[in-house]
């Protein structure tokens, strides 16, 4: 089944080049179906691939799913034109006025600043407290998965010495969890960040479960007691070529930034580089979709309920 998007949005072209079902509004409307309804709280700086990354996974689910892109009000994008802001993403004023079967809170370049920092930190706590009460299911990634564990369980990240950056492999730690089915026991996830959220400090918190960890980079998956949170500290969205853009752009700025780990055939940058987890990321999302968010929201959204937490 497709995913309901703008007509116009550039990500449309690039999808359906794919082979991605994707539908427009004026379609999706004369179905009689009531569509997930997902919010996309993009807080990357590469928003146009961030959001083709992600509306790819969305769209690999037999569900309709109607996707609203958020901007932070409080940050100036500098990456991105204002007017494809205008056009394709409402406020955050605009989220406070409705309720979504769904949210996803993506990463953000930031995670070597304290949290409270960071321009939009309070702007993004906001999201995150209306999400406990007027959405059912949250997905938290890479630093927005590290802003959630915090502020929602006061779970801190930790800098490291040595960026991780590369594709780590990650372990089951509970293998019967819904959003894991059909994993093997060792999964790939890209990974870029200099911070990390240490096994110790999850398993101390009651409110939450570890479900994967890496034995190099720490936490990789977390999700809250009642299933309402879920927190990826990676980038299973990420396309092939992702890591290699931000390894040769640190280059061509003289920066002293080590090739990526497991990544490069035989650790070449001269050679292609293919992708080993996007089996995972498909299987991972629809995961999500299902259990977490199709199954168990109800059906009119105005009868979601705050969190037990």
């Amino acid at each position: 089944m497709p995913i309901k998007i703008d007509a116009d949005l550039p990500a449309r072209s690039t999808l359906e080049s794919e082979n991605i079902f994707v539908m427009t509004s004026d379609r999706a409307s004369s179905q009689d179906i009531r569509p997930l309804r997902i919010a996309i709280v993009n807080l990357m700086p590469t928003k146009l691939d961030t959001e083709t990354q992600l509306l790819r996974l969305l769209a690999n689910t037999p569900l309709q799913v109607e996707v609203s892109l958020v901007r932070m009000e409080g940050h100036v994008s500098t990456h991105i034109g204002k007017e494809h802001l205008e056009k394709f993403y409402i406020s955050s004023k605009e989220v406070f006025k409705r309720k979504f079967d769904g949210m996803i809170i993506t990463g953000a370049p930031v995670e070597q600043l304290p949290f409270e920092q960071v321009d939009y930190w309070a702007e993004l706590c906001k999201i995150m407290d209306y999400a406990k009460i007027n959405v059912f299911c949250t997905l938290y990634i890479c630093w927005g998965a590290m802003a959630g564990l915090y502020h929602l369980y006061g779970i801190n990240k930790h800098l490291v010495r040595t960026k991780f950056f590369g594709v780590y492999y990650s372990k089951l730690i509970m293998p019967t969890e819904p959003l894991l089915r059909g994993f093997d026991d060792y999964f790939p996830v890209p990974t870029s960040r200099y911070t990390m959220i240490k096994p110790a400090e999850v398993k101390a918190n009651k409110n939450v479960t570890l479900l994967a960890n890496s034995s190099v980079s720490g936490v990789t998956l977390v999700k809250s007691n009642d299933s309402r949170s879920i927190f990826m500290t990676g980038h299973l969205e990420y396309d092939p070529d992702t890591l290699a853009k931000e390894y040769f752009r640190d280059i061509k700025k003289g920066l002293d930034t080590a090739m990526p780990e497991n990544y490069f055939t035989d650790n070449d940058p001269k050679k292609p580089v293919y992708s080993s987890w996007r089996s995972t990321a498909h299987l991972f999302y629809s995961n999500w979709l299902n259990y977490y968010v199709y199954q168990a929201t109800p059906y009119r959204l105005k009868d979601i309920t705050p969190r037990s937490e």
